[in-house]
């Protein structure tokens, strides 16, 4: 579970200092609501607070490359202050990178053009067109046969690569944060916060969510008992948006953006307090 090339460990700070963790919920390529967020921020954080954006960070919105600049932007900040560390600032995998990093290997699909066709109808017609590629074109070139398909997304990877730090972000994301790690936590109750997309098998071990993160949803509104130990599993995407929503042992952070709503942003303690939102 400690696979850092799928997880990340939100570090525990010094005794007597504030145990914070800002949650961002689905931004979807609305860069301005970004940006009014990080300028509230800003003046929000204290020594400690970590950073955790919950994934879908492209598609549907009209300004993706943008976004992942602001995000890129905002990340110098946060590392620029003396007490900040690596892993204090998280960018999940959600379902909208997920289906990227399929686009990119699209040649290899049974149907690449039914395929492509759903991902367009799922949003990412938008992070095609922000990288200057017509999904009209991409149907086409899917319809020609695997070497043309090859060549297109070849293409396609170079675009990404020509904004710099995109490839690097994209390809750095994480499918789950978690603070403390299971196992330090003092005492029988449950502790510590673990992060997803959109949610997770109550059935399964964390190691072995797989699709669970970003397809989960149905199992994640039913947990009914802490998962793995964990005091609140913190997501950031939910196909009704319903704003800021706690369950005994769940939050839900998304209201909506990217489909006409607000971005959010909730803070809470490693014991699962909610304690300050943004919603920009």
């Amino acid at each position: 579970m400690g696979d850092r090339q799928k997880f990340t460990i939100l570090r525990s700070i010094r005794r007597g200092a504030p145990h914070r963790v800002w949650a961002v919920s689905s931004i979807h390529g609305e860069v301005e609501a970004l940006n009014r967020l990080h300028r509230e921020l800003t003046g929000r954080l204290r020594y400690g607070d970590r950073l955790v954006y919950l994934g879908n960070l492209i598609g549907r919105g009209p300004a993706v490359t943008a976004t992942l600049d602001a995000l890129l932007r905002f990340r110098s900040l946060f590392m620029a202050r003396p007490d900040a560390f690596a892993c204090d600032v998280v960018h999940l995998r959600g379902s909208q990178e997920e289906m990227w990093q399929k686009l990119l290997q699209l040649q290899f699909a049974t149907d690449p053009r039914a395929v492509l066709q759903w991902m367009l109808d799922q949003g990412v017609a938008a992070t095609l067109e922000s990288y200057g590629f017509s999904p009209a074109e991409g149907l086409r070139e899917a319809a020609a046969g695997p070497r043309q398909l090859t060549r297109w997304t070849s293409a396609l990877r170079q675009g990404i690569q020509d904004h710099p730090g995109h490839w690097q972000l994209l390809g750095g994301l994480r499918r789950a944060a978690y603070s403390p790690p299971p196992g330090q936590e003092s005492g029988p109750s449950p502790q510590g916060l673990l992060f997803v997309n959109a949610g997770l098998d109550p059935d399964r071990p964390l190691e072995a969510q797989k699709d669970s993160f970003w397809w989960g949803s149905s199992g994640f509104s039913g947990l009914a008992t802490p998962y793995a130990g964990y005091r609140r599993v913190v997501r950031g995407f939910c196909p009704q948006h319903p704003g800021l929503e706690l369950g005994d042992f769940t939050a839900t952070v998304d209201a909506g953006c990217g489909f006409g709503g607000p971005l959010l942003a909730a803070c809470f303690t490693e014991q699962g307090e909610l304690i300050e939102q943004i919603e920009a």
